[in-house]
């Protein structure tokens, strides 16, 4: 013990920390509000730190490349020791830092902690939310299975509805017009440092913040909020009847996170890690995905909605949404703060309760219709199929039910990921080009699982008519070379 005090006086006469540290154990705290409805936030907190550990631990392994991430997740959950806890433990404190987060921003506007002099705290918890979700959907694509490229499309085709901006911000979101390498590069930055930055800024700003306006009082009822004597009466109310932080305060928060964390290691020893399901594979377009829990009734909106107002509420809504939720303490910043005297508040969050739970009860049958604007889905040009046999007209079907041109550009429209094919005949020949479409090769996945062969004698059939009109097709050498006399 000796040694400990004297290696600590030591760091004090050196970083100077033990004042802070003593100011922040003593300071005084309303005696009502140390209780158990004022733990969410420290919970928040402790979860978070936790995701920062685990996420170095998996980062250590995992491959942020799109060839070797799936391999790299199983690889953690067969084959390292404890890795499928280390990724249960990850997934699961994802979900349940997004509950924690979002049950403390429901009680800090149930409680009126919004209103003055704590408007930026309010602020910086908005932020903390979006962040906490933009954490959860770039974890769910570094898995990088079936359902995170399907989710990652729907995502890039909501975004590629924004007016004017949105191919460019697909392009800045994906790497690229399609999903690629890059792809998963920049969401592993986002995921592992960018986001994390941010988090840790906004959490440090917003602990300050209530180290120096203090933790908001229990909202008694007829006890009003005035500019220009709140400050004046709370601190008057910690005075005569405040309680030190430690031990009054801390004992709950501290028992209340043992909790969380025993909760979040049962669940990830019971259910296990989240995924990966099947590798992700372009070619299996028939495949029904579904993204994390706290997502589902997003998913649910886009299945419901009339195709018409799927752009109009997608991109509308969270504007509004988000102007609300900022304007919300300079428009009430003053007045009663107890939810008894204050029903349009308890009636917003009973009616956003049942909307989002009613909306994830049904995304788990709801059909999954995206308009997929960030995909290439449209008819074959009229000038490729005018003139053409009915089998070449069946393959120019085939190309597009297989949504071939999410890769290849046919008449200027299309994705660029593979070569246009406007010419791919002259590069091509027949047997080639039914090698390439069954085996893949290069950056193309293989479709022999995905054709039958009477699509695929239909598709090639099309593709060998794609050359200028003043040059032919490609010959295999060997029988140009072997029919001369």
């Amino acid at each position: 013990m000796r040694m400990i005090r004297t290696v600590g006086k030591w760091l004090d006469q050196r970083l100077r920390l033990g004042a802070p540290i003593r100011e922040t154990m003593d300071h005084p705290i309303p005696r009502e509000t140390a209780s158990w409805f004022y733990v969410f936030g420290s919970a928040a907190l402790t979860v978070f730190g936790l995701q920062l550990v685990t996420g170095v631990l998996l980062a250590l392994i995992y491959a942020p490349s799109a060839g070797e991430a799936w391999n790299s997740l199983q690889f953690l959950n067969h084959q390292v020791t404890l890795g499928w806890f280390i990724r249960a433990l990850h997934g699961w404190g994802s979900n349940f830092m997004v509950a924690i987060v979002l049950i403390h921003m429901v009680q800090v506007f149930l409680f009126g902690a919004f209103k003055y002099p704590r408007e930026l705290t309010w602020i910086l918890g908005i932020f903390l939310l979006l962040m906490t979700l933009a954490m959860a959907f770039t974890g769910q694509v570094l898995r990088f299975d079936q359902d995170a490229y399907w989710g990652l499309g729907i995502g890039a085709s909501i975004v590629s509805r924004v007016p004017v901006l949105g191919p460019a911000m697909v392009t800045l979101v994906l790497g690229g017009p399609i999903i690629a390498g890059t792809t998963l590069s920049r969401f592993f930055a986002l995921h592992v440092f960018v986001i994390p930055g941010f988090l840790i800024l906004f959490v440090g700003v917003h602990l300050l913040l209530v180290l120096k306006l203090g933790i908001n009082e229990w909202p008694m009822p007829g006890r009003l909020v005035r500019r220009a004597d709140y400050l004046d009466k709370y601190h008057r109310l910690t005075r005569t009847e405040g309680v030190p932080f430690v031990p009054y305060g801390v004992w709950k928060d501290a028992i209340f996170s043992g909790v969380i964390l025993l909760a979040m290691a049962l669940c990830a020893l019971y259910f296990g890690p989240f995924g990966p399901s099947g590798q992700p594979d372009p070619a299996i377009i028939r495949t029904v995905p579904r993204p994390d829990f706290f997502f589902l009734w997003l998913f649910a909106l886009l299945a419901l909605l009339p195709p018409a107002l799927e752009t109009p509420v997608l991109l509308i809504g969270p504007v509004i949404g988000l102007i609300v939720l900022l304007a919300l303490p300079f428009v009430s910043g003053e007045g009663e703060k107890s939810w008894k005297r204050r029903p349009v508040a308890v009636m917003t969050v009973l009616v956003g309760a049942v909307a989002l739970g009613a909306l994830t009860n049904l995304a788990i049958d709801s059909p999954w219709s995206p308009v997929m604007n960030a995909w290439s889905g449209a008819p074959v040009p009229w000038q490729f199929v005018s003139g053409r046999t009915p089998l070449q007209i069946q393959g120019a079907l085939v190309l597009q039910a297989k949504q071939c041109r999410n890769c290849h550009s046919l008449g200027g429209s299309g994705g660029r990921r593979g070569p246009a094919l406007d010419a791919v005949a002259t590069r091509l020949t027949a047997d080639q080009l039914v090698r390439q479409v069954l085996q893949g090769g290069g950056n193309m996945p293989a479709y022999g699982k995905n054709l039958n062969p009477a699509e695929t004698a239909a598709l090639v059939a099309f593709l060998e008519t794609l050359h200028p009109a003043r040059q032919a097709p490609a010959q295999d050498a060997s029988m140009s070379a072997g029919a001369q006399p």
